[in-house]
């Protein structure tokens, strides 16, 4: 055999095809795939932290029909990019898939969008774990510091990120083990919080309670829950909890470069974790919902589930309940951290971000660890708006932490549309890989691409009145900074785009010359 030269295992085959040595450590399994994408999916975090937005902005109506719909739609945008990571299970995920059937300049602001997305999940999980990790120490310690804290929660946080960091720096393989254990974790944890509403509360929600009564505590439109303001501008925003919860489950493509067997493994790891959550999490949300006491008390609480915690149960269960969450949500931070770091370092091994070098270099474990200290660094950075304290009709509501959810939302699926699109427009002429659609994406492609848009308009709404420029209450600390910030960065990326990128940027870099057939031996390129 030729100096230079190995064979390729069909994984590495398939990965040498689209130009890729395999220098990451293939050690996952199909289940371990499945197992991050539901874990950062996680709905002991999302289901938990923004339970919020769905009862301020609908009440439980809004979240009880609200979230089958909407999961509906996630599952058809997720079998869409099933098909894709089929045919490309490459680390760059959907930014590949942008930059293969787009065009490199589809390649590069969908990299940057999906960069951006996936840092703003990491910050908002975190914070999320924080704001628990203080409840439960809160209830569970009486020598802990009384009272909220807008810092001590702060410092919580960075402490979390420093500690997730360190874990997806130390070893790739201990990551598989702890998201194999998240996954039963948030299924058995799960499953005690449901039986424990169902059980311990001497008293449940009617289903008229659950399934029809509305509520408006964003203070728009004199609380009204009836008329075209009611429905256009305030009820489509308890969507976003739903389409906050059931994200991140392009972690399986951008592991899919560790996962053995990934075109296959891969693909179903999409589906599977949007579907299986989904049903999950309404389950868990239904046992919100029935075991509300007090409607009005819920609502002064800021609509914050602890406050259905402590109407229903006992300190010892609310302890209980508060430790399951807060461990799922320190779970799908490190899952998180993996798959914000992971697209890092795919983008910047084809030069599309400053200091490309450094943040594709991998240590002596085979890990990108300066991306994940600075995919870190910058969660914490965009979630400075959170030491502001912001009280909405005197009670204190995580306005920055909404903005956050607001801005990973808008940054994953719009980036997710665009190599949907591409896909679609393709046609029959589209390679599909081992997991297709069999040609439904004809009409799933454009049903995903209309439900995107219209969640990325509304990610962008204002969550209170004081958000509203144009309201005498309007003050800055009430803003919902979403289109600010990813506004802001798309208008430097074209200016950036204009000025230098297209005159050197050419999408994606081919390392390694195609090989003919599996066990042929391949050399990198020179």
């Amino acid at each position: 055999m030729p100096e230079g030269h190995e064979l390729l295992d069909e994984d590495e085959q398939h990965l040498a095809k689209l130009g890729y040595a395999q220098e990451l450590h293939r050690s996952w399994s199909g289940f371990s795939n499945f197992a991050i994408s539901f874990s950062i999916i996680s709905i002991l975090a999302g289901c938990f932290t923004s339970f919020g937005l769905g009862w301020n902005n609908g009440g439980p109506a809004a979240i009880a029909w609200g979230w089958p719909l909407v999961s509906i739609f996630i599952l058809v945008i997720g079998l869409c990019m099933s098909e894709l990571v089929s045919a490309f299970p490459t680390s760059g995920g959907i930014y590949w898939w942008a930059a293969k059937l787009g065009g490199p300049k589809a390649g590069y602001y969908t990299g940057w969008l999906n960069l951006i997305g996936l840092i703003a999940i990491l910050a908002s999980v975190a914070y999320g774990c924080a704001t628990f990790l203080d409840l439960t120490l809160g209830t569970f310690s009486e020598t802990w510091l009384a009272g909220y804290s807008l810092t001590r929660t702060f410092l919580l946080f960075v402490a979390i990120l420093v500690i997730s960091a360190t874990i997806n720096i130390f070893s790739s393989h201990l990551l598989a083990v702890l998201n194999n254990i998240s996954v039963w974790w948030h299924v058995a944890g799960a499953a005690a919080v449901i039986l424990i509403l169902f059980l311990v509360p001497e008293q449940h929600a009617s289903f008229s309670d659950v399934f029809a009564k509305t509520i408006n505590n964003s203070g728009m439109f004199g609380g009204s829950t009836s008329g075209w303001g009611w429905l256009l501008f305030v009820l489509p925003i308890a969507a976003i909890l739903t389409q906050y919860t059931i994200t991140g489950y392009d972690a399986s493509a951008h592991l899919s470069e560790e996962t053995k067997s990934a075109a296959d493994a891969a693909a179903k790891g999409i589906w599977r974790s949007i579907f299986y959550s989904a049903l999950g999490g309404w389950i868990l949300l239904l046992s919100f919902l029935f075991a509300v006491q007090d409607p009005d008390g819920v609502s002064t609480g800021g609509g914050a589930v602890v406050t259905i915690f402590n109407q229903a149960l006992p300190q010892n269960m609310v302890v209980l309940v508060l430790f399951i969450s807060t461990a799922g949500q320190f779970f799908c931070t490190t899952a998180c951290q993996t798959s914000a770091s992971r697209m890092l370092f795919a983008f910047s091994r084809d030069r599309a971000v400053p200091g490309h070098q450094l943040w594709s270099k991998i240590n002596a474990n085979r890990v990108p660890a300066a991306a994940v200290i600075v995919t870190a660094a910058l969660a914490a950075l965009i979630t400075l708006p959170a030491l502001v304290k912001v009280d909405i009709n005197g009670t204190p509501t995580p306005v920055a932490f909404y903005a956050v959810v607001s801005i990973g939302v808008v940054g994953v699926y719009l980036c997710f549309a665009v190599p949907i699109y591409y896909r679609w427009r393709a046609g029959d002429e589209f390679e599909t890989g081992s997991w297709n659609l069999r040609g439904h994406h004809r009409w799933m492609a454009p049903v995903a691409l209309a439900e995107i848009t219209i969640t990325s308009i509304i990610a962008m709404f204002p969550t209170s009145l004081g958000g509203v420029p144009w309201d005498p209450s309007f003050e800055w600390k009430f803003v919902n900074y979403t289109p600010l910030l990813v506004g802001g960065v798309l208008l430097l990326l074209y200016i950036y785009w204009h000025l230098s990128v297209k005159n050197w940027f050419t999408g994606p870099i081919k390392q390694i010359e195609e090989p003919v057939a599996p066990g042929e031996p391949v050399a990198e390129q020179a």
